[in-house]
């Protein structure tokens, strides 16, 4: 493929793009990000005090090579037989250096001012190697005191500068790390202000792209799960409490009515004990499954599993069903020699609740079956009706705690909107499926799938 130079900055342009795009994108590590602006700022305080050093050292270096080449130069003076007519005076007092020519006697001549007071000299010392000056050396003194610099700060001086650079250090590594941990203190803020009355509260932390930021999706993450919770379990309270009122209303009715015209009624009576021990019934039937979906959430259900033949059960099932229901037919096709590893209880619950359904929503004179078959290690249960369906738009809902598709309907059949999502918690409970198929008008077929293990 080639490419044009023309069109060279355009793709640079491109992948520069790129490049910065997946930069902001990808996770920077908080510890990476401190370790980051700390070495920052000690390595340029490093680089200061090693420039300052190097400098210091360098004056120093240059300042001892001038007094060699200064002790040497008069060396080669006083080798000289003209040495008589150099003018060592005016030499030192030029070089502002200190000259001693010794041997082993004594000083033989000194030129230039003496250096007086305390404090450290920089010195040069050199012999004349000659047989017959071999005891002379030269002496030069630099006449200025010899004062530790860096890059012409004096040393207390730089002391502080050093002490300066750290203390700002120190203060900036301080407000970056807050800058960087603002999302922890926004978090704090928000964990207070939560309150079971408020659940919605959520953190922000789009410019912090690290481990902080994901803390805090995670944060927000839980007040997600604790907020659907909360409102899953006031809906819940909800619903029991309006499923509740319906049977208590029409018990207090019949009760008033009996009080009122039940002694001298015989119809009247009947009429309002029967009314009364049907709603005490459902009423009955309504708390023993919020118990048991109680116990449930509380994960305190228990399950007995134990060896059994699924055959035998769905068989059992079937012949009761007959004895309660004479107004369907009942179809049983299930194969032999199917056992399973399940609480039979439950199970039998389960199968019955769905068969129940059926009942309620399949019209006198239809159809329900029950087909069972084993293949691949997985037991495949239906039950199958010809009712009135299902629609479409309530299929994703059925096993959904309180829901009904039709509150008229569901009433008058006697349901309460728990049933199935009792079935599919023993279901999933022994690590299985349960869906479902409708046709409006045509029936429903649901579906459990068991895993059969030894």
């Amino acid at each position: 493929m080639k490419i044009r130079i023309k069109d060279m900055p355009g793709r640079i342009s491109g992948l520069w793009k790129s490049l910065v795009r997946r930069g902001k994108d990808r996770k920077i590590s908080f510890a990476l990000k401190t370790t980051a602006v700390y070495t920052m700022l000690f390595g340029v305080i490093l680089v200061i005090v090693t420039a300052a050093a190097a400098a210091s050292f360098t004056s120093y270096s240059m300042q001892s090579d001038n007094l060699e080449r200064a002790a040497s130069f008069l060396l080669s003076r006083l080798d000289d037989p003209r040495a008589g007519q150099f003018d060592f005076e005016s030499f030192a007092e030029i070089n502002k250096v200190y000259i001693e020519i010794a041997s082993r006697d004594g000083v033989i001549a000194s030129y230039g001012q003496a250096p007086g007071g305390g404090g450290r000299y920089l010195q040069a010392i050199r012999r004349l190697d000659k047989p017959n000056l071999r005891n002379v050396m030269v002496k030069v003194v630099s006449t200025e005191r010899q004062q530790w610099s860096f890059g012409g700060i004096p040393q207390a001086g730089f002391v502080a500068v050093v002490l300066l650079l750290l203390a700002a250090a120190a203060a900036f590594g301080s407000l970056k790390t807050k800058q960087m941990l603002k999302p922890v203190y926004t978090m704090t803020q928000t964990a207070r202000s939560i309150t079971a009355n408020d659940l919605s509260v959520r953190i922000h932390t789009e410019n912090s792209n690290d481990e902080l930021q994901e803390l805090a999706e995670t944060f927000n993450g839980m007040l997600d799960r604790l907020e659907e919770s909360y409102e899953q379990q006031n809906r819940f309270v909800s619903d029991a409490s309006h499923e509740l009122r319906t049977p208590l209303s029409v018990i207090s009715g019949y009760a008033n009515l009996l009080r009122r015209w039940g002694s001298g009624d015989k119809n009247v009576l009947n009429e309002s004990v029967e009314k009364i021990v049907e709603e005490t019934g459902y009423m009955q039937q309504l708390v023993n499954r919020l118990l048991f979906l109680a116990r449930a959430d509380k994960r305190t259900q228990r399950v007995c599993p134990e060896r059994f033949s699924l055959s035998e059960l769905l068989d059992e099932i079937a012949k009761e069903t007959r004895m309660i229901d004479s107004r369907h037919t009942l179809s049983v096709k299930v194969q032999n020699g199917i056992f399973l590893t399940a609480d039979r209880a439950l199970l039998k619950q389960a199968v019955r609740a769905v068969l129940d359904n059926s009942i309620k929503y399949t019209p006198e004179g239809g159809t329900i079956g029950i087909v069972c078959a084993a293949e691949n290690g997985t037991v495949h249960l239906t039950v199958k009706d010809t009712g009135i369906g299902i629609p479409e738009k309530d299929l994703p809902h059925i096993f959904d705690r309180f829901y009904k598709a039709d509150e008229a309907r569901t009433r008058s059949a006697g349901g309460c909107g728990l049933g199935l999502s009792i079935v599919r918690w023993i279901v999933e409970r022994h690590g299985g499926r349960i869906e479902v198929s409708s046709t409006p008008g045509s029936g429903t077929s649901f579906h459990i799938f068991l895993p059969q293990n030894e």
